[in-house]
Order: C-alpha cells, then structure tokens, then sequence
C-alpha cells in the first residue's frame, strides 16, 4: 500500500477535470485551432440583441455575432441548447448538427467545448416553443479556452474568505455579489452628481506625502530612492485640500484611497476609499445641512426611495436628522459626565468602577473616545449627529465659542456605525503651530496616531484661508448600509486578507 496520502475526492475531481481541458487544448493547437486567438467579431451584446428582438426592430433574416462565456449546455442528440453570458446579460444560442455540420457538432462543440470557454457564435435570431430569446447558431469560435472548471455556490464557494481571496470566483459564482458592486459604483456616481450640482471642483491630491496629517491614524512608510526621501501614503486628503481653499478655490473635493496601518475587523480595512469635501465661507452647521441633502439624495438615486432596511432595521434617511451633544449622550447611555472629570486620570478611575478597560496611557480624549463607542454608537441605528467634541483629538477644528476643551465637530451615525466626520475648520495658523506641536511632542511619547508638524500647511494658513467647513466620509461604510452588509470586505473588490497558512509557510 502507498505511503502517499490520497487527495479528498472533490479535489482529485477538480485536478482531473483540469487535466483533461489540458489534453483538449492540445488537441485543439495539433487540429491548427488557436484557442486564444487575438481578435473576434461581435455585432451586438447580449443585452442589445434581446432589446431589439423583443421590440422587433431586428430583421428577421440579419446575422449577429455574439460573445460570451458559456456557462450551461444541455446535448440532445443532434440539438443541443447552451447559455453564454457576456456581463450583460445570459442568453440561450441553439445548437443543431444539420445547421453546424456533423463534424464541428460532434467533435468541436460537444467534445473539445467545456463549460467556463469564452466562445464566439453567428446566426439568426428566433423564439423557441417555450417563449425563450435564443440564437440559432450556424457558426461557433473557441475565444479562450478555460483550463479549470467553473466554481458552483455548492462547490465550497460560500465560505467568506475563500470568496473574497479569489474575489474572481464570487464574481463568477454570485450574480447578487456582481450587482453589489455595480450599486457600489452607482452611489460613488450620485456623490459626484450631487457635488458637482452644488458646484464643488473635483480634484486630485498627492498619495505619496512627505509628512502625513489629517486624521488620528499610524501611516505606512515608503522611501523614494531617487530622493533619498521617506514617504508615507496619505492617510487623508485633509491637509492638501485645505492649501486649495488658500488658494482661491471656495469648493473642493475628492475621492479616493486612503491607508491606515490599523488593525482589519467588520468595519476596517486599511486600504478604503474616502469622500473629503471642504466648502468656503460655511462652518459645521452648514455642513450638517449639506450632508443630510447630499445622502439623501445619493440613497434616493440609488434605492429609489429615503428608507433602506438594513440586517433587519428600517432606516429613515430623511433629513433632519437628530443633533446630540456628545457630552449628553454619552451622560445619558453610560451615567458618566465627563465633564465632572477634568483629567485623564479622574475620568480613567470612574471608567474602570463601571468595568470599562481604560488604558493608563490613553489621553482624556481618547477614554471620551471609548465611551463613545462602548455605551453610544451601536446604539446609533437612525441617522444621528453627535455634536461638539473634545479639543485633544480634534486637533484641526475651531474651538466652540465660549469654551476651552470643546471644537465645533460633529460626527454621522447610521447603523451602529459611524459613517463620516466633520468640522468647523481651524484657520487661526499660530493656534494650529501650538496644536500641532502638541500633537508632535504625543508622537515623541509614543502615540503613534498623533500627527506631526507640518510646516508647509502652516506657511498656507499664513496667507489666509477663509472660514470652512470641511467633511469627510468612507465610501466602503456607506456601501455597506445601502447593499444591506455587515462586513466591510464584502464591499470592497479585493479586500486585504491575513496570509493563507501555506503562504506563511512558503509551501507552494
């Protein structure tokens, strides 16, 4: 008896079936068929052809050539019936030994043909006896020859990892998983709609940044070897797009990728895509008014309508929505007014009595910060904006008038979650040199979220910039309420995932 460990049998199936769609393409190449030929005739797409034939406005005698993969076939005897997909739609062609010839019939399309082959078929359009649209082919091209089988959802390709590690497969598999993405790209489509309407510009602002700024994140590192220069990949466009207000632009924004060395859960991955406006001569009421138009508007030409129902919860997106002084709700979730205690240690100590994990090196912001998402946010399902933050993790927002430790920031939660992030601007350029000298001598301790001195954007601040409210919100999140997911990396194509164990071992 062999000492080898035999294969579990679906995966000796699988390794089979690739073996012989090998043995076919060699047979194909010896025939002189070029499996990958390099270019193809198409008159019409699948979803075209339909639309015309439907409405009639197709000759009857006019000869199509269409495209696709094919993705069923059912031989019977001299006529056989298949369907290709050519991403716009499924259609069924007709197969029919008299109408082929016998050899290409029985040799080419029932034998060397597998499921998964892209594939090139001419004919005449007609109605089959049970009503279905269907081709009647009298010409068939192998376009490329798939060399391993298509995945089936009761093949294993329902587990979440292997689905979003070879995304390709759920995109084969997963017709919901397809249109998930199309209404992903739908809503990044309403957003410009809506902001260019409002007539914000457009712009683009660099990836790759000497020093990064703009939010409470730890970046990842790079290095220009021409330059001999280190560089970090933004973390946010917030710096840059501010410099553009100094420059004379009044509306401004951008959509893109944002990096954050952080850890990956249901609602992070460190690669995501931002939305960042920022709006001269408005402040954060302005920009509450603005965002509560700007989602309705993007839910209502996405959705048709303002409510969504998401992991069971029906969702009003219809404005106003509710403004809550931080101070108030976290008061009214937890029992703990923070302002009763004026340092990190007091407000450290009353956390800890209610069981709370409170970190001995976490800044007062930041335990506010834990309060926050402990006792408020998941309770947060309807659109909400808490109002009015601490000023030592809101180093780039305008202090509420009347107050010390307070900025005029607010935040928007729907679903547990929250979705986007706003403020006053600070535009007063020696309160924001002490802010971040602050914030460089945290980096210095060990707080690798701080952000250090930038002393280019404080040079721009010099020469004026307007007051300005500014907005920031993550497309992925917003994505995910509209397509009812509760994992962020079901919205993003390709998300990051740790190694697989095989990798880590470098087996191959």
């Amino acid at each position: 008896m062999s000492s080898q460990p035999s294969l579990p049998p679906t995966e000796q199936d699988l390794l089979d079936q690739e073996r012989i769609r090998r043995e076919k393409l060699a047979r194909l190449r010896s025939s002189g068929v070029d499996p990958y030929p390099p270019r193809v005739e198409r008159t019409h797409t699948i979803s075209q052809v339909r639309e015309l034939f439907q409405q009639q406005q197709l000759d009857e005698e006019e000869r199509v050539a269409l495209v696709g993969r094919m993705i069923s076939r059912r031989v019977m005897g001299k006529l056989s019936f298949a369907h290709i997909d050519d991403g716009t739609g499924r259609l069924q062609i007709m197969v029919r030994r008299d109408v082929l010839g016998a050899e290409p019939y029985n040799q080419f399309f029932k034998k060397d043909l597998d499921l998964g082959d892209f594939i090139g078929v001419k004919g005449k359009m007609t109605l089959t006896r049970t009503g279905e649209v269907t081709c009647l082919v009298e010409e068939i091209t192998l376009l490329a020859k798939a060399l391993k089988p298509l995945p089936a959802k009761w093949h294993g390709l329902s587990d979440p990892e292997l689905r979003q590690r070879q995304r390709y497969l759920d995109l084969l598999a997963n017709p919901d998983v397809r249109e998930r993405f199309r209404v992903r790209a739908k809503i990044v489509r309403a957003l410009r709609e809506y902001l260019d309407g409002e007539g914000f510009l457009e712009v683009e602002t660099p990836i790759l940044q000497p020093v990064y700024g703009g939010a409470a994140a730890e970046p990842f590192v790079t290095y220009h070897n021409y330059l001999h220069q280190k560089l970090y990949l933004r973390i946010s466009f917030e710096l840059y797009l501010k410099r553009l207000l100094v420059g004379g632009y009044d509306r401004v924004y951008e959509i893109g990728r944002d990096f954050r060395n952080e850890g990956i859960s249901r609602k992070h991955n460190p690669e995501f895509t931002q939305l960042e406006f920022y709006e001269a001569y408005t402040d954060y009421h302005g920009v509450m008014r603005r965002t509560e138009e700007m989602l309705a508007y993007v839910v209502e030409r996405v959705t048709g309508g303002l409510k969504i129902t998401w992991q069971g919860h029906d969702i009003d997106f219809t404005p106003p929505w509710p403004r809550i002084p931080l101070r108030q709700a976290i008061l009214e979730a937890s029992g703990i007014d923070y302002d009763q205690f004026p340092d990190a240690e007091s407000l450290r100590m009353a956390m800890r009595e209610k069981g709370m994990d409170a970190p001995s090196e976490a800044s007062r912001g930041k335990l506010i910060d834990k309060l926050l998402s402990h006792f408020v946010e998941p309770n947060l399902i309807q659109p909400t904006f808490l109002i009015d933050y601490p000023l030592d993790v809101s180093p780039l927002a305008k202090r509420k008038p009347g107050t010390k430790d307070i900025v005029e920031r607010f935040e928007g939660f729907v679903a547990g979650m929250e979705i986007c992030n706003a403020f006053s601007e600070l535009n007063d350029p020696l309160d924001q040199l002490e802010r971040f000298l602050a914030q460089g001598r945290a980096l210095e301790a060990g707080d690798k979220e701080a952000t250090p001195v930038d002393m280019d954007y404080i040079n721009a601040l010099s020469y004026g910039m307007p007051p300005a409210g500014g907005f920031g919100m993550g497309i992925d999140r917003f994505t995910m309420l509209l397509t009812d997911q509760d994992n962020i990396r079901e919205v993003i194509l390709f998300p990051h995932l740790r190694p697989e164990k095989r990798d880590q071992d470098g087996a191959s």
